[in-house]
């Protein structure tokens, strides 16, 4: 299928409309953890949430007849379970207990900025001048955030800042998986990539979710904000997002991830009432930024052959 990645392609203007319904849903997705983590518990919601998506993502991969695709890549996937499902939906779950929904997206965002630094160390990926500043100035962002502690939440400093590290840790994990199955899950369609971890995450997070189930049964709003969680921002944003892969390219759907900042900021402040300082929104710019620069969004001037670090690639 043609697609449309090069620079001076135009988006039509349905697909730049669901650019934006996917960065709205993805923000939504902190709003969502946000109001059920403390009626579920970190760990319960966790394996909820990998059951729901599971049970709803099956039928796409059967329907798709990848169901054998699956099995037989099923360590790599199993792995990707590990690292992009249950470890991330049990950090994100710890955080939001302490922070509000718009920080943790805002943290989010740095996905990029570890994606390139975990491909430099490992993968051997050229570190040209431009990532490189591009990297300093995503983190330097990061460090501003943290450090003022007037939107950070309510709690003690120590609680909130390890809300904030976990919410680090799990884009961490994320940028991690992205340089894994680029290595050696590229071949494998992407729907039996996300169905299959789903299984496995619930598998592996199922006595720990049966364990820690809570005595009270969560309230109808919280239930509620779980199944829109695993309906809309595990099941139908993806389905939305690599539609706009195959028909835009990579790197322009990859541009829908700088609005979900905005747009966790936003459903935070509408329906949480949650604070959103000058700091916040230029913290946030400074974070976006760096991504930018750090995915080539952005070009300076005789930077982009200047390699810093990195060997070729195996």
């Amino acid at each position: 299928m043609e697609t449309m990645d090069a620079p001076g392609a135009a988006i039509r203007r349905a697909d730049a409309g669901q650019l934006v319904l996917v960065a709205a849903i993805w923000g939504a997705s902190y709003l969502f953890i946000r109001i059920a983590a403390p009626a579920f518990g970190p760990v319960a919601m966790a394996g909820a949430r990998a059951l729901l998506a599971a049970l709803m993502m099956l039928p796409l991969l059967l329907w798709q007849g990848l169901g054998g695709t699956a099995l037989r890549h099923w360590k790599g996937i199993a792995l990707v379970g590990v690292t992009n499902v249950a470890l991330p939906f049990l950090l994100f779950n710890f955080a939001a207990l302490a922070i509000p929904a718009g920080l943790s997206s805002i943290l989010s965002s740095t996905t990029p900025l570890f994606a390139a630094l975990i491909g430099a160390i490992w993968l051997g990926e050229a570190l040209t001048l431009q990532r490189m500043a591009g990297l300093a100035i995503g983190f330097a962002g990061v460090l501003l955030l943290v450090a003022d502690k007037v939107h950070l939440g309510q709690g003690p400093l120590w609680q909130t800042l390890a809300a904030s590290v976990a919410c680090l840790a799990a884009t961490m994990l994320y940028g991690f998986t992205g340089n894994f199955t680029r290595r050696y899950l590229a071949h494998v369609p992407p729907v039996a990539v996300a169905a299959g971890s789903q299984v496995a995450a619930a598998a592996l997070l199922a006595m720990p979710m049966a364990v820690t189930w809570p005595d009270t049964m969560p309230s109808t709003h919280a239930w509620t904000a779980l199944l829109a969680l695993c309906a809309l921002c595990t099941t139908f944003a993806y389905v939305l997002f690599y539609g706009m892969v195959a028909r835009l390219g990579a790197s322009r759907a990859m541009s829908a991830l700088f609005l979900i900042p905005a747009f966790g900021v936003l459903w935070g402040g509408v329906f949480l009432d949650e604070p959103f300082t000058a700091r916040m929104a230029a913290c946030c710019g400074v974070i976006l930024s760096g991504c930018a620069l750090t995915m080539g969004f952005v070009k300076l001037p005789g930077w982009r052959r200047a390699r810093v670090a990195g060997r070729a690639p195996r």
